[in-house]
């Protein structure tokens, strides 16, 4: 590999800091990742952003936190303030299955070795720093930090929690996408005005004293959620809470949300409005050198810079509203889309790097097919509080228009050094399922699956239907099952013409909130019906933020507040789980007991009996075989 000059990356170590001529720091970003400087890694962003305001700053990647915290001491105290992210993963998703089982690797560590942060990692770093540095403020940001802004209920500790600032400590915690709460950040203080002041920064969090008056600002208005202790003493209120938290968290013109936590008030204010085209280009033409710092070389691969670092991210934000999804709550539901030139600039980088061999990886985003995707009419989206675009309808004033993706796709393609430019992100396949000849031909759905498995397939094609049962979907919002059978209709006959042998990857979840055996059923009989042995599955995993963490913590819808089944103990996940492995021969009998015993002797037979000649090839097996209706089974299984 090309060696390229130390001081191309950032400064990490005391003897690198002084090599610059520097005497102090004006930030110093601690990070659970080890530091690979690329746009992909949240403390690279941050950090090139820090320097493009001419401020001196260095990270501490993965410092220990067991010894004697001399990597917390190595740099000194900055002089503005210390920067702290878990990193890209919540570090408990990093650390621990859905199933509470510690993981053995850390895809963001040097030979995907584990061991490298702590749990609730930012909570840890911060709790250290105002330890060490009593009178140098603390910023939160990152995964973790955005999602446990205010109270929420943490699965691994089986509790309901306050703000993160709370108990790390910190003085400020940004949420979402950092650049602009930084930059407005950034430039106060160069002006110096002092860090306390800072207390009417857009999406920004802090706490202030129960008796303090709330900081003014004329532009907003504020909205009282109920305080954490009603909050610990009732579920339903809990999850009463949830349904304003998301609202403003995708609104053009969002409420300030003030929430009393003990002796203490939590304020976070309004986001600011989704990054321009020149906003989110400007994040990624800094000076990346794209690559791990070299003090990594002798300790083996980052996993997940192995699998991003020939990607190019064309936009962000997700308007899915996905129940069981963080994106929305983290990125936002806008979509905020790089221009052409800015994505063609970054595949010529790509292109250019000592070991690329002519395939980019992936030109994606959050969800594949969702760039450049906004409200056709401004108006109606600053009054809409809906957290998705696309359920249970899609949104008559969004513009589903796929020409701009194809555009990029062919560009790319055509690129000189490109022998192929894969879309590894899954896609949306409902956007694309028009009954309406006339709207599928004007928003180029066609044009762009034909592109899409012609040219940017890598032989398995991802998509996520989660469930086949109509009323799971409809808790997860998302589509009718049907819509995936059209889609795949569409696929096969594409790759049939085409002479390809692709494979459509179907994801799904177990254990759900309102999932019941039955349901798990279902979604065996349909997808064997379809030919499927499932690969991708995942049993439900809470995390803060979404909709089917309230569901499954307090029992409650929180938009309509009525009570939801969600399958909790062991036994039912592993029940729920075994569905997916119908074919597998541990899993065999006790199938074939329940469903028996449920009266389904028939859906037995068919997952289980070696089929009769032209069985499997039978389209409508599953439909003559009927769906199980709710409460047919399952709740002797609570």
């Amino acid at each position: 590999m090309l060696q390229r000059p130390l001081a191309d990356w950032l400064p990490i170590t005391k003897k690198e800091v002084e090599q610059r001529g520097w005497d102090t720091l004006d930030v110093i970003l601690i990070s659970g990742d080890a530091y690979v400087d690329h746009p992909a890694f949240g403390h690279a962003a941050v950090g090139r952003a820090i320097e493009a305001e001419g401020l001196r700053v260095a990270i501490i990647p993965q410092p220990n936190w067991r010894d004697d915290w001399r990597d917390f001491k190595k740099l000194g105290a900055p002089r503005l303030f210390f920067g702290v992210t878990s990193g890209c993963m919540d570090p408990m998703v990093n650390h621990y299955t859905a199933n509470k089982r510690l993981r053995s690797n850390d895809a963001y560590t040097p030979g995907g070795e584990a061991g490298f942060r702590p749990d609730y990692a930012a909570v840890v770093y911060s709790q250290i720093l105002k330890k060490l540095y009593p009178d140098t403020p603390v910023l939160l940001g990152g995964i973790e930090a955005s999602l446990r802004r205010v109270t929420h209920y943490d699965y691994w500790s089986d509790e309901l929690k306050p703000s993160i600032l709370v108990d790390s400590g910190a003085d400020m915690l940004v949420y979402g996408m950092g650049e602009q709460p930084l930059q407005a950040i950034l430039r106060l203080l160069k002006k110096g005005v002092p860090f306390h002041s800072l207390k009417t920064i857009p999406q920004t969090a802090l706490l202030i004293d129960a008796n303090e008056a709330l900081p003014k600002n004329k532009s907003w208005q504020d909205l009282e959620l109920s305080s954490h202790q009603k909050c610990l003493a009732d579920k339903k209120t809990f999850a009463a809470n949830f349904k304003y938290i998301e609202r403003e968290s995708n609104k053009t013109n969002a409420f300030r949300l003030i929430q009393r936590v003990a002796n203490k008030t939590l304020i976070i204010n309004p986001p600011f409005a989704t990054m321009t085209e020149k906003e989110i280009d400007r994040s990624y033409e800094f000076p990346y050198t794209r690559q791990p710092h070299p003090k990594y070389k002798n300790r083996g691969a980052i996993p997940a810079y192995e699998m991003i670092k020939f990607s190019v991210n064309m936009h962000r934000g997700c308007f899915g509203g996905c129940s069981f999804c963080t994106i929305s709550a983290h990125q936002g539901k806008f979509i905020a889309s790089r221009s052409q030139k800015s994505i063609l600039q970054e595949v010529d980088k790509v292109t250019q790097m000592p070991d690329f061999k002519g395939y980019i990886s992936d030109l994606g985003g959050p969800s594949g097919n969702m760039y450049k995707m906004k409200g056709k009419v401004q108006s109606i989206c600053d009054r809409c509080v809906s957290p998705s675009c696309i359920h249970p309808t899609i949104c008559d004033n969004l513009d589903t228009s796929h020409k701009a993706m194809i555009d990029i796709y062919k560009e790319v393609a055509a690129h000189p050094d490109v022998k192929k430019a894969f879309v590894s992100s899954g896609i949306r396949y409902d956007i694309l399922a028009s009954s309406n000849p006339e709207t599928a031909k004007q928003n180029h759905y066609d044009d762009y699956i034909r592109q899409l498995v012609t040219h940017h397939v890598s032989g398995r094609l991802k998509v996520a239907p989660e469930h086949t049962s109509d009323s799971v979907l409809k808790l997860m919002r998302k589509p009718s099952f049907k819509l995936f059978h059209q889609f795949k209709k569409k696929f096969e006959a594409i790759c049939k013409k085409a002479g390809l042998n692709q494979q459509l990857i179907p994801y799904f979840i177990s254990a759900h909130p309102g999932c019941e055996l039955e349901d798990m059923a279902d979604v065996a009989v349909k997808t064997k019906d379809l030919g499927f042995k499932l690969e991708q599955v995942q049993g439900f995993t809470p995390t803060p933020m979404t909709v089917a963490t309230v569901i499954y913590y307090s029992g409650f819808h929180p938009y309509t507040l009525k009570p939801v089944f969600t399958a909790k103990s062991d036994k039912q996940k592993q029940d729920q789980n075994k569905f997916f492995f119908w074919y597998k021969k541990e899993n065999r009998q006790w199938i074939r007991n329940v469903l028996q015993k449920s009266g389904r002797a028939d859906w037995a037979d068919f997952l289980l009996n070696k089929p009769k000649t032209g069985q499997e090839k039978d389209a409508n097996v599953a439909k003559k075989r009927g769906m199980a209706k709710p409460g047919r089974f399952g709740k002797q299984h609570r």
